[in-house]
């Protein structure tokens, strides 16, 4: 009777050493996804000073959009420093329509346009707010990994044992998720 107490004993911990290695597999990888998009966007955010002194040279009437653009910029990296996933995804929001503004404005700039550094940084540019996209979507998709796993049964007394944390899915401000106005975009 001994041994089989042993052995249920055994089995009994290595299960619940697997399940705690994997809860902090699952966490690390949300730790992972958070660092792949902090490198992304401070590739950006040491892009998009080049970008507008690019701009400044051509579209000396569009101040308020180069500010703009260099304002969310600052959000940005507030809300990344602080490790603020609410903040970051607005203030996220805030500068790809700033810089949707301003590549719709570098339109009526036909030298602007043709300056190679500007598409060059265009180009790298929307490379980059393309790669944040799919980062945010994997962040999004690890987190939500981890919160299931730690409210499932068996998993959630191992996760409350040891105090593994909910994290807060990365969403999108409210202007982000409203329709784009077409029409205004080709005439501004």
């Amino acid at each position: 009777m001994e041994i089989v107490t042993l052995v249920i004993f055994a089995v009994l911990t290595l299960y619940i050493i697997m399940l705690y290695n994997s809860l902090v597999s699952v966490k690390n990888n949300i730790a992972k996804a958070w660092s792949n998009i902090e490198i992304l966007l401070k590739q950006r955010h040491d892009e998009l000073p080049k970008l507008i002194d690019t701009c400044k040279q051509y579209m000396k009437h569009e101040q308020d959009t180069l500010e703009r653009v260099m304002l969310a910029r600052s959000q940005v990296s507030k809300a990344q420093q602080s490790h603020d996933v609410n903040a970051l995804g607005t203030a996220e929001g805030a500068l790809r329509t700033g810089l949707g503004h301003l590549f719709a404005v570098a339109e009526a700039y036909p030298e602007l346009k043709a300056n190679e550094n500007f598409l060059h940084l265009q180009s790298r540019i929307s490379g980059l707010e393309n790669a944040i996209a799919d980062r945010r979507e994997f962040y999004n998709e690890s987190v939500n990994i981890n919160n299931v796993r730690i409210e499932q049964f068996p998993d959630l007394l191992v996760a409350k044992l040891f105090n593994f944390p909910r994290f807060e899915l990365m969403r999108f401000a409210s202007e982000e998720l409203r329709d784009i106005d077409i029409g205004k975009r080709f005439n501004s």
